[in-house]
């Protein structure tokens, strides 16, 4: 059986807009002290959208911590007691315009259990109608479509390297592949 570590004490170092930075102080089974870096994070919520011939909308955007533009699926920060659901719509909307007349949950994961408490729920987007994009000020979008097949390979060629992004590829590559 994996034993878990009791928390001794917490102390908060940074409180953010996006993310917490807290460090526990924590008895370990056999009885030591150590410590754990935790990042806190509210949650986020991804979207696969996909179109009626099976395109897959992608967003490229500036990623600072990696000083690189990524294609990614829709996704953003839960705001404070914000549904996952409700989120994964309105980011959809306010990065590409579409609006989901079908939208399903497919499954949450962490990001990097780690460090940090972040979890992100997928869902998939289908009868997709197009309005305006609002994306967030600040925040500079393109939008893209592409086939699941040319999404795989971007993947496997390393011009896909967002998690969250290939998860959501894979989970609904199956689905897209029949013919």
């Amino acid at each position: 059986m994996i034993p878990k570590e009791e928390t001794i004490k917490t102390e908060m170092i940074f409180k953010g807009k996006m993310i917490n930075l807290r460090v526990d102080t924590v008895q370990l089974p056999e009885k030591k002290l150590g410590t754990r870096e935790i990042v806190e994070h509210p949650g986020a919520s991804c979207i696969v959208p996909i179109t009626k011939d099976k395109k897959i909308i992608m967003v490229k955007q500036f990623r600072k911590p990696i000083e690189d533009i990524l294609i990614e699926i829709p996704a953003g920060k839960l705001d404070k007691g914000e549904d996952p659901y409700d989120c994964a719509i309105r980011e959809l909307k306010e990065e590409t315009g579409y609006i989901a007349q079908n939208v399903e949950y497919l499954f949450q994961f962490y990001t990097s259990a780690g460090f940090s408490d972040e979890v992100i729920y997928l869902y998939v987007a289908k009868d997709l109608t197009l309005g305006d994009a609002n994306p967030d000020e600040g925040e500079y979008i393109e939008i893209e479509e592409y086939s699941i097949e040319d999404l795989l390979e971007m993947i496997y060629n390393g011009k896909i390297k967002d998690s969250k992004t290939i998860m959501g590829i894979l989970a609904v590559k199956d689905s897209l592949l029949k013919k």
